[in-house]
């Protein structure tokens, strides 16, 4: 067997596990697992490994470092694959972002949802949103604190070339399932909110490889996952381009 081929079965395998563990979270809760989505998060993953996770049945593709995703749909050329931009968002990453991707996870602030709404090509459906909310005091970690949630909802449901969907968040790390629960707990919470004030919200972007049993207890419809698919993560290609600091910033 060539070392594509291992390559491809080592993918199928991780791509079943993680699937046993959507199913068996699911399970425990008295939920369906149909109604759980798979993201892969293939950021710093080759375009070789996406294909061997294609070939598997995965469509749903998420990317954070703009110029890396943007070769690899060039690359694929795949139309009925779904892309997802995860990353941070900056008012220069917008255009492309609005006229490449279908889905943004991390939208969290009104300026940039009307330079979205402005630059999504009219020929296409409105972009899928996320709100993403910010629960921890990192710094470097993006999102809307959770008491100005109400109204920047209530600003992007305005926006015609957007569609607003739902939650998104990245917890503090930790490996207590207590504490894990408890954000994600939050965040079905203001989501829930936000569905008795009228938004037809329908997704929750929450948990990831190390949460995602986690996530699937408090009601995540949508589960972020990488390395538990990739395995490790190569180094980011975005570190060594000029003006990239910090990295998660290209």
């Amino acid at each position: 067997m060539g070392l594509e081929s291992v390559a491809a079965a080592q993918t199928g395998d991780r791509n079943a596990a993680v699937h046993a563990r959507i199913r068996d979270a699911a399970r425990q809760v008295q939920r369906d697992p149909s109604l759980i989505r798979l993201l892969a998060v293939s950021k710093g993953q080759p375009v070789t490994a996406i294909e061997h996770l294609r070939r598997a049945g995965q469509r749903e593709f998420g990317e954070s470092y703009l110029k890396e995703a943007l070769e690899k749909m060039d690359a694929l050329a795949d139309p009925t694959l779904i892309w997802h931009f995860i990353g941070p968002l900056q008012s220069n990453k917008c255009r492309d972002i609005a006229q490449r991707f279908h889905w943004l996870h991390s939208l969290d602030r009104a300026g940039l949802a009307d330079r979205l709404n402005r630059l999504r090509p009219p020929h296409l459906p409105p972009l899928e949103v996320c709100l993403q909310v910010k629960f921890s005091e990192e710094p470097r970690k993006a999102g809307i604190p959770p008491h100005e949630l109400p109204r920047l909802a209530a600003h992007v449901a305005r926006l015609p070339r957007l569609r607003l969907r739902g939650l998104m968040t990245i917890p503090r790390a930790s490996d207590d399932i207590a504490e894990q629960r408890a954000t994600y707990r939050h965040l079905r919470e203001l989501f829930d909110a936000l569905r008795r004030d009228g938004h037809s919200l329908d997704t929750l972007s929450m948990g990831m490889s190390g949460d995602l049993e986690a996530a699937i207890f408090e009601g995540s419809t949508l589960v972020r996952v990488g390395s538990a698919l990739f395995g490790p993560r190569a180094p980011n290609p975005a570190a060594s381009l000029p003006g990239c600091t910090p990295p998660d910033r290209c």
